[in-house]
């Protein structure tokens, strides 16, 4: 697979650009409200994705490489489906043709990400989305 087709999985859920929390003593992820600082909310995508790896220490590049550690990506994320070999999800916009089906289908964070400015990021764990939260 190509660069440019690994890049075209991307179905725009943003959940990627969720603050996380690891437990220290039991490496489970606990992904949180808020969003990093260059996530335009309203669209779920990433204001200077060319540069995001330079702008944010904490950006993390999905890749073919590191996918299958990613456990705390959503089971609907196309990376982490073609990397087990499972089908795109009907909704996936490279099946719908339409960049927003992501979200009619509510497999993205629109809605449940706040901005990380104006948090006191000393307190993530306060904003952790319980399971009911993304239902």
């Amino acid at each position: 697979m190509t660069h440019e087709e690994w890049e075209s999985l991307c179905d725009g859920c943003a959940w990627c650009c969720m603050h996380k929390i690891e437990d220290e003593d039991t490496h489970e992820v606990f992904v949180t409200h808020v969003a990093c600082r260059l996530l335009n909310l309203k669209t779920c995508r990433c204001t200077n994705y060319p540069q995001r790896l330079t702008l944010v220490d904490t950006c993390l590049k999905i890749t073919p490489e590191n996918i299958r550690q990613l456990t705390w990506l959503p089971e609907t994320c196309a990376y982490r489906r073609v990397a087990l070999g499972q089908d795109l999800p009907e909704w996936h916009p490279l099946i719908t043709g339409d960049p927003n089906s992501t979200h009619r289908a509510g497999a993205s964070v629109l809605g449940l990400a706040i901005s990380e400015y104006g948090v006191d990021m000393d307190y993530l764990e306060d904003y952790i989305i319980e399971p009911e939260d993304d239902e």
